[in-house]
């Protein structure tokens, strides 16, 4: 190999490392702009679950996970009939729980709960229905 090979042989290396470099160049800026708006999202969150924390009532106690099943299943039928109005005891037969006072009772504090959070309203006495 003589000079001159040797001399375009290394012109053409240094041309692909600046390709490259070009190349990866790019890729940093773009991963920093997605950094940015990631890092700025989870700054949004964070204060979203702080704020939500702060307006939560302390001293309450969460729902256990069969109770948020049943407000899960209360909000499902509302959403499954949105023009309909219910009374408790429809709901606990649609829902096909039992009809017996005491738990139409819980349901009522429920769907009490439910309404105060603005998930229902209550177009009259004892009937409650979609927001």
């Amino acid at each position: 190999m003589n000079v001159i090979e040797l001399l375009a042989d290394l012109q053409a290396r240094q041309d692909e490392a600046t390709a490259r470099v070009g190349e990866l160049r790019d890729q940093i800026e773009h991963l920093t702009a997605a950094l940015a708006e990631t890092e700025a999202r989870l700054a949004e969150l964070t204060t979203a679950q702080r704020v939500i924390s702060e307006l939560a009532p302390t001293g309450a106690e969460p729902d256990t996970p069969e109770q948020a099943t049943t407000y899960q299943a209360i909000v499902n039928a509302f959403n499954q009939h949105p023009d309909q109005a219910f009374r408790v005891r429809e709901l606990h037969e649609l829902l096909g729980m039992p009809t017996d006072d005491p738990a139409l009772n819980v349901i009522r504090s429920r769907l009490g709960r439910l309404t105060r959070q603005g998930f229902l309203t209550q177009p009259g006495r004892g009937v409650r229905q979609p927001a």
